[in-house]
């Protein structure tokens, strides 16, 4: 397989940073590495298998004088808005974690484990789009059941962590803990979050859609699972940011055409990729955000057929948001693409 040479826009975010760390973990073969960033947090250093490299500051020029293979871009949807292009007329691929272009129809939302023949139509644009980080971890439940059962429905709430707005999201939940400890918690004031998240719950996670009152966020796993799965189907979620620092954990209600088996869907969840089950109540164990973070699989447990309807499952899962549902999965997409292009 040919090395790549690999740009990271955003290398000093938390999602940066973790695709560096996921490359190294996957034996991604690296030729280079081009690190960037705003103004702000050029100069500063990133490391890479020992290696120190500089930031750059991130431009419409940059590509064009350093060219790369494939160009990560986890730095923010107005980013990827203005930049993305211009790395691909330099002759990279783009690997997209914003929202920007995910609903593109010349654009394939991938997940590699469900739906990896859609990588080749990157060709249309020269983007491939990462999809949201609560959809990737629930695409890897749904497929392998859906090709078993016919999924027909998904009810899904949503806990997700502080690690989904990013650094900012996790220093505030610290700050807030250490507010209370000081009892000072009544005059915290929130920034990245509408309130305090710190012993709280918050049931909006992005901003609400005035025509039928979900938010962003929830409407963002509806309309991107149905084009991952290449299939209509019907989907409410309710999505909660809790206060947990890492792993976004769903709690799934699975309607299907067929009866459902329990003793089979178990055995297609133990052999899926990149699932790992959790699931014996015996021993009250299930999979929790504390021991999943920081690991590249999707945990699932609580698997239970419904007491009333014979094709309704339930099942809780849980996946570090910043590695499934972000960087590792980009960096499974990158591996995907590289396979073709060394067909090609």
């Amino acid at each position: 397989m040919m090395k790549a040479k690999i740009a990271i826009v955003g290398a000093t975010g938390a999602v940066g940073e973790e695709l560096l760390n996921v490359l190294d973990e996957l034996d991604f073969p690296v030729e280079s590495i081009l690190p960037l960033a705003s103004a702000k947090s050029a100069g500063s250093e990133v490391e890479f298998q020992g290696k120190s490299y500089k930031v750059l500051e991130l431009n419409e020029k940059v590509f064009e004088q350093n060219p790369v293979d494939i160009a990560f871009f986890s730095a923010g949807g107005s980013v990827s808005e203005k930049y993305a292009n211009f790395a691909v007329k330099a002759g990279a691929v783009v690997i997209d974690n914003t929202s920007h272009f995910r609903m593109n129809e010349d654009v394939p939302l991938v997940v590699p484990e469900v739906n990896p023949e859609d990588i080749k139509l990157y060709k249309k644009t020269g983007i491939i789009a990462n999809p949201n980080c609560s959809t990737i971890q629930m695409m890897h439940v749904l497929k392998p059941l859906d090709e078993a059962f016919d999924l027909q429905r998904v009810d899904v709430a949503t806990y997700q962590a502080a690690s989904g707005a990013g650094k900012e999201g996790m220093e505030e939940l610290v700050r807030g803990m250490q507010s209370f400890f000081e009892f000072k918690l009544d005059e915290f004031k929130a920034e990245t979050f509408p309130y305090t998240l710190a012993l709280n719950l918050i049931p909006q996670i992005d901003v609400f859609n005035e025509e039928n009152s979900y938010t962003k966020e929830e409407l963002k796993m509806i309309n991107e699972s149905q084009k991952i799965l290449h299939k209509k189907f019907e989907l409410s979620a309710t999505c909660v940011r809790v206060p947990v620092l890492r792993s976004h954990s769903e709690a799934l209600t699975l309607h299907f055409k067929k009866a459902v088996d329990v003793k089979k869907a178990i055995k297609i969840l133990e052999k899926a990729p990149s699932i790992k089950l959790i699931d014996d109540i015996k021993k009250k164990k299930y999979p929790m955000p504390l021991f999943t973070s920081d690991t590249n699989e999707t945990y699932v447990g609580r698997i239970r057929k419904d007491l009333s309807r014979e094709n309704v499952l339930h099942l809780w899962c849980v996946a570090d948001q910043i590695r499934v549902g972000a960087a590792t999965n980009a960096v499974r997409i990158a591996l995907k693409w590289l396979e073709l292009h060394n067909k090609s």
